[in-house]
């Protein structure tokens, strides 16, 4: 019987157990470059299986918060070359999650020439963190041409041969949570007339050539992908429980086809039941299920037949040996929120480890 701890295998994917840190953003990126700091972050969570990092812009313009991480230049994959060489010293896999922010953005969080861009022109409700005028209401912006769609889309591309370069197992497609490919698969916030808006098909048109070019760029057992049916994070509006159904039905059914590594569900309390079993049917490969999660709840998920892996996010943050906590039913930390995304080690490397006996 497969448990938290025991090794995984799937289809050619191989992890030494079944948990999964998940994608967190940890604004420590001065200059939008990995450094050591992060290096020493994620080397001390590589209990995990399977690491997944923070949102990683794969062009200038997915720098929508402050001190996000890149991938698209060449000092940023030496950055990188530093996480994933000492995660891998500790056995474990890591994939770069390769975020676009899309409309979730603030001129001044952007780099020179950057521009806020999103499936159609309709500004986000809310606010963000800037460095330089704290919070600030989410920039107005522009809907991006067929042009620009291309653009970028040769961006998550260059991206994920870049992640090969930087020593990545793989890469996680952020299609989650508010972003630029959720931001197409909403009717609330597509409103365009073109071949990327109005039926269920043409909104998934951008997350599923996405998923179709990094796929052809770097192989389909290193690429994933991360959806967030029912989410209403960052502005995104509620729409027809049945036509949420039928888009992410569509969606896994597609994806399945190009038989990637993964896909990375983020639960919420209003996924319905059918969609966690129209998913599980369409998708044949490793899934991995995330939010809030405790090692208990987790270790059942993995028994009722949708989850094949587990993904813990706040129970890393505060926790660099959570995976050996599991092991030996010890109490965890509790999360510091004030230093969630502020920079330095505090409330970021410096949590205490467990004594030795």
């Amino acid at each position: 019987m497969d448990t938290l701890l025991s090794n995984y295998q799937k289809n050619g994917f191989h992890l030494k157990n079944h948990i999964v840190m998940a994608p967190m953003t940890r604004s420590r990126a001065i200059g939008n470059i990995p450094n050591d700091l992060m290096a020493a972050y994620y080397a001390q969570r590589s209990g995990a299986g399977l690491i997944i990092t923070e949102g990683t812009a794969p062009v200038a313009d997915a720098l929508g918060y402050p001190r996000i991480p890149g991938i698209f230049t060449d000092e940023q994959i030496e950055g990188w070359k530093k996480t994933t060489s000492a995660v891998h010293k500790e056995g474990s896999k890591i994939f770069v999650q390769l975020m676009h922010t899309g409309r979730i953005g603030h001129p001044d969080n952007l780099p020179a020439g950057a521009v806020i861009r999103g499936a159609s022109a309709i500004k986000a409700a809310g606010q963000m963190f800037t460095d330089t005028k704290g919070l600030q209401d989410y920039g107005e912006p522009e809907a991006l041409t067929v042009e620009g769609i291309e653009n970028i889309m040769d961006g998550f591309v260059a991206a994920a041969k870049n992640a090969m370069s930087a020593g990545f197992d793989g890469i996680e497609i952020h299609a989650a949570n508010g972003y630029l490919p959720e931001q197409f698969l909403n009717p609330n916030i597509n409103t365009r007339t073109d071949g990327y808006g109005g039926s269920v098909a043409n909104r998934a048109k951008f997350t599923l050539q996405l998923v179709e070019r990094t796929v052809a760029a770097i192989g389909k057992t290193k690429v994933g992908i991360r959806l967030s049916p029912f989410s209403t994070i960052a502005d995104m509006q509620p729409y027809n429980e049945a036509v949420i159904n039928e888009t992410y039905t569509y969606l896994a059914t597609e994806i399945n086809k190009m038989d990637i590594a993964y896909l990375h569900l983020s639960a919420n309390p209003d996924i319905p039941q059918p969609t966690y079993d129209s998913i599980r049917h369409a998708f044949l490969n490793t899934i991995i299920l995330s939010n809030g999660l405790t090692p208990e709840t987790a270790e059942v998920a993995l028994h009722k037949g949708f989850a094949d892996l587990v993904a813990f996010g706040r129970s890393f943050l505060a926790n660099p040996d959570f995976v050996a906590r599991i092991q030996k039913k010890a109490d965890l930390n509790a999360v510091d929120f004030k230093t969630l995304y502020s920079p330095g080690a505090v409330g970021y490397t410096d949590y205490p480890l467990l004594q030795p006996a």
